[in-house]
């Protein structure tokens, strides 16, 4: 695991002392069945994607409140189920991609409640059924959350002064962010736009499942020039797009300084969770302009420093601040993945080529000679091999669950001169086919996860939607629908009928030589059919 702690926040409600909630429901007993027997060490990841997670090792006091905010930062939670007894608790997220990106991103970065790790695996649970009687107390802290989720007003306890403007004079900036696949905190809005000046203040929020933030320069003019330099770029390479726009709003009231709100300008505001507020002497030390990546960026605690106020939310976000996809910032971080639990009949070098070649592009691949399960992959950065840890970890190559994890090697080794280790390493340092070679290429705006529907283009006139189907029909899957895109004959989109047959089809036809020197290309789509 990096070394990252994550703590994470309570700061929507006020603690509870809950009952325990062990004998409620059918379920809690049909849980303590199956699921407990999973828990042998290491098996966390293995199980098949549920939209319900089993979240084990909770310190006893945990509220539901705090175990719902482990979920927020990538969807909707709709169900929990805490089985307090046993500190373990069922969460359930609105939907399947949800909860497999959340269990991507704690594999990478271990998640922490009250400074301890918790563990999170997919439940075999596919709903979670909850006697709504007995379960009302979690179904009132549910609702609490959505409400303050989808409400226009930003967290409770910040309200915004209604003195507005006319947008362009405004010192305050409306940023939303699309493709949001990192959590995204304030500390990070802050480290960013304080390129372009002081940054006042910053409410962050939730609303229509977007997390959007509103920022406060002391001058309209630095909101103009981050607004011009910012607007469209993305915060990580490929994801967490700024979009951004002068708010009618010209001056934002926080009442609170934690992980959600914060007044630069006033160190000495509580915290709102009944932590006392800090010691303004401290808190004008930390205020000591430190610079981190040459960005200025004002170390109140929390913002990157060890001593952050108590669960500063997502040190893990903090972290990848590191990767800022801002032109000049190199990304730093590991470059070298260690995928195991490969098919070992099947995989090639060539075929980890190509399905890693949709997430950055891959440098050298090495399938070990002792251990022809596992291989490892280099990256051109380390952002890449973040994204392609994220996105493919627990997907299923070759019919195998595949596990992907940073690994400590700085750089794959290629074999001695005149040394043959069976084709089991490749250097694919110079290949024509890395998606990414261009700065600024329209690929990297189009990464998705793994998906059933494959986006294809450069396709020749002279190839009819039937030769496609059968094309991909011999891969191995089903084809289920097939779409030309209308202004344009040269891309389509094709669904498989799973994500796995989809994943193979690229591994086997990306490339493809279609003719009319025509190489087919193909990527994962965010569209359906």
């Amino acid at each position: 695991h990096m070394g990252i702690r994550s703590r994470y926040s309570n700061k929507l409600m006020n603690k509870n002392k809950l009952s325990s909630f062990c004998t409620q429901t059918a379920l809690s007993k049909k849980a303590n069945g199956n699921d407990s027997k999973k828990f042998k060490g290491e098996d966390k990841m293995d199980g098949a994607p549920s939209r319900v997670l089993h979240i084990r090792k909770l310190p006893g006091e945990v509220t539901e409140t705090e175990v719902i905010a482990l979920g927020l930062p990538f969807g909707k939670v709709t169900n929990i189920l805490m089985l307090k007894g046993k500190n373990q608790a069922f969460l359930e997220l609105a939907t399947e991609e949800a909860a497999i990106t959340m269990v991507n991103y704690y594999s990478a970065v271990t998640p922490h409640l009250r400074n301890q790790p918790i563990y999170i695996q997919y439940s075999n649970h596919k709903e979670l059924k909850t006697d709504n009687t007995l379960n009302q107390r979690a179904q009132a802290v549910l609702q609490a959350v959505t409400a303050v989720q989808t409400a226009n007003t930003p967290l409770s306890g910040t309200t915004v002064s209604e003195s507005a403007v006319t947008p362009a004079q405004s010192p305050v900036l409306r940023i939303i962010i699309d493709n949001m696949y990192y959590p995204v905190t304030l500390d990070v809005l802050h480290q960013i736009f304080s390129k372009f000046g002081a940054v006042l203040k910053i409410i962050t929020f939730t609303k229509n499942n977007q997390f959007q933030a509103l920022l406060q320069y002391g001058d309209p003019v630095n909101a103009q020039q981050a607004k011009l330099a910012l607007d469209g770029q993305n915060i990580y390479n490929a994801c967490c797009t700024l979009r951004i726009d002068f708010s009618k709003l010209v001056n934002l009231n926080v009442k609170y300084n934690n992980d959600k709100s914060r007044d630069y300008t006033r160190p000495d505001l509580p915290s709102g969770d009944g932590q006392p507020a800090l010691d303004p002497a401290i808190a004008a030390a930390f205020a000591k302009e430190t610079s981190l990546l040459g960005l200025p960026v004002a170390a109140v605690p929390g913002a990157l420093s060890p001593l952050a106020i108590p669960n500063a939310a997502a040190a893990a976000a903090a972290a990848a601040a590191g990767r800022v996809g801002m032109p000049g910032v190199s990304a730093g971080g590991n470059t070298v993945l260690l995928v195991s639990n490969l098919n070992e009949e099947m995989v090639t070098p060539q075929s980890l080529f190509t399905l890693f070649g949709v997430y950055g592009d891959v440098q050298r691949v090495k399938i070990l000679y002792n251990k022809k399960d596992s291989a490892l992959i280099q990256m051109a950065d380390g952002n890449q091999s973040q994204l392609a840890m994220n996105h493919l970890n627990g997907q299923k190559m070759y019919g195998k669950i595949i596990r992907v994890t940073l690994s400590k090697h700085q750089t794959v080794q290629l074999p001695r001169e005149g040394l043959d280790d069976q084709g089991l390493t490749k250097d694919f340092g110079n290949s024509p086919l890395h998606r990414f070679k261009k700065p600024g290429s329209k690929n990297f705006q189009n990464i998705f996860p793994p998906s059933a529907t494959l986006h294809l283009s450069n396709i020749p006139p002279s190839v009819a939607e039937e030769d496609l189907r059968t094309l991909f029909a011999n891969t191995g899957g089903t084809v289920k629908a097939f779409k030309f895109f209308q202004r344009d004959h040269k891309m389509a989109l094709l669904q498989m009928a799973t994500v796995e047959e989809a994943i193979q089809a690229l591994i086997d036809l990306h490339n493809y030589n279609l003719g009319e020197n025509h190489h087919l290309r193909v990527s994962f789509s965010k569209s359906t059919i």
